[in-house]
């Protein structure tokens, strides 16, 4: 899935932060995250955990210490993967979501979007149709608007 957790964060980040300066590219890079690194494991595991997402932020906030403008667009990664928690339903598997405080195995845990099967195709749906949206809302249609977001991240309403 794609479309679904970049539409839900992207609009999510635009209405809750309304910040003409956030790097939506990172943003989309940490929502999708947890599902490429723990699909190369073969299931949920740490980054569909809490933990996982605190460990990235708290990695983003010591490594820029000091160097706050390099902060500012990096912390759009951690951003993301908490949304890609909420966007997946991930606390609905407790065992994976708490780990490691509910014991540290991670047996016969699923991605939640393959536990999810073909409820996903109307999810992905409704994800195309806000990516639409956020097209039309940003001016994307614009190659001046696309340049710029592809340059530098950063999406403003038309």
């Amino acid at each position: 899935m794609l479309f679904w957790f970049i539409g839900t964060a992207t609009l999510a980040v635009w209405y809750v932060f309304r910040d003409s300066r956030f790097d939506h590219r990172l943003l989309i890079v940490g929502v999708l995250l947890p599902d490429v690194i723990d699909g190369v494991w073969g299931g949920a595991r740490a980054m569909h955990s809490l933990v996982g997402s605190v460990a990235i932020l708290t990695g983003v906030m010591f490594a820029t210490v000091g160097k706050r403008p390099l902060r500012r667009r990096l912390l759009a990664i951690p951003i993301g993967t908490f949304l890609h928690l909420v966007f997946d339903g991930a606390f609905g598997n407790t065992q994976v979501f708490w780990w490691p405080f509910g014991g540290v195995s991670f047996e016969g845990a699923r991605l939640p979007v393959v536990e999810r099967g073909w409820v996903n195709v109307p999810l992905e749906l409704a994800g195309l149709v806000l990516c639409a949206w956020a097209w039309k809302m940003f001016g994307l249609g614009a190659k001046e608007k696309r340049t710029t977001f592809l340059r530098s991240g950063t999406l403003g309403p038309s």
